[in-house]
């Protein structure tokens, strides 16, 4: 299995997945020529790719949709809920019915050799779900967007290979940051997004020996950075409740406008 950033931040995402005969993508976020620019970085293209799975229906995870359906003409998969909602957004285009699968909440589907299992997560769209996926024995997942975590999402991430976790803002840069009320609350509520201190929390709970990699996604433009979700995250599973230390797994920022270090498992 192989695994890589190709955006992550609160400006757009896109995740790739691979195996040796399956390319797929979660998300597509932002422009198909960042996509496109990213998956030659890979040494892929466009028509590489077997599926995209979409979490949910906001702007940052869909922005590339319409064009990349159009050129490549690869499935699409997304809950009901996503998919009704990704219709009605009109700045995607017109875009092949028969290009959408209907996934649910903890029904697994496979795309080539790569076994996908979405589940439920707490944010503010029609559907949103994060993905667990299995290859070869192998397993990763991404999980973003969440409000709060709970012992279904800590199920949903035990034994993983690799794991790229929201770490999406400090919560006091973002109590004393130019964000209006209402914002401030949406993002600190339990339909928002975990903070670095949550994000390295829910870690020190799925944490185990043979975890390889572990990508810190989703870093609020205005309300985070790199040093900072890094630091705080590694002080979380150096004073939590487990044995490890944070030097005990290799943690990588996923970067907003780069591609991340590749991971091959």
């Amino acid at each position: 299995m192989r695994f890589c950033s190709i955006a992550s931040g609160s400006s757009g995402n896109c995740i790739y997945i691979g195996s040796g005969r399956t390319q797929l993508l979660v998300d597509a976020g932002v422009s198909a020529k960042r996509i496109e620019e990213g998956l030659h970085e890979l040494e892929l293209t466009g028509q590489d790719i077997d599926g995209l799975l979409i979490t949910h229906e906001h702007v940052d995870h869909i922005k590339g949709v319409g064009v990349l359906a159009r050129k490549y003409g690869f499935p699409i998969y997304a809950t009901a809920g996503t998919i009704g909602r990704m219709k009605a957004t009109a700045s995607l285009g017109a875009i092949d019915e028969e290009l959408y699968h209907v996934v649910r909440a903890d029904e697994s589907f496979t795309v080539g050799d790569i076994e996908a299992q979405p589940f439920t997560i707490s944010h503010d769209a029609a559907e949103p779900v994060a993905y667990h996926f299995c290859c070869g024995g192998k397993q990763a997942a991404v999980a973003t967007d969440m409000g709060v975590y709970d012992d279904y999402i800590v199920q949903h991430l035990q034994g993983l290979d690799v794991l790229l976790l929201e770490a999406n803002h400090d919560v006091r840069m973002l109590e004393v940051g130019r964000y209006p009320y209402p914002l401030k609350q949406r993002i600190l509520g339990e339909r928002g997004h975990l903070s670095n201190e949550s994000a390295g929390e829910l870690l020190c709970r799925v944490l185990h020996d043979d975890m390889k990699k572990i990508y810190l996604g989703y870093l609020s433009k205005e309300n985070n950075y790199e040093e900072l979700a890094y630091e705080t995250v590694k002080l979380e599973i150096q004073l939590g409740p487990t044995d490890y230390s944070p030097g005990d797994f290799d943690i990588e920022v996923a970067k907003r406008d780069e591609r991340s270090h590749l991971c091959e498992i």
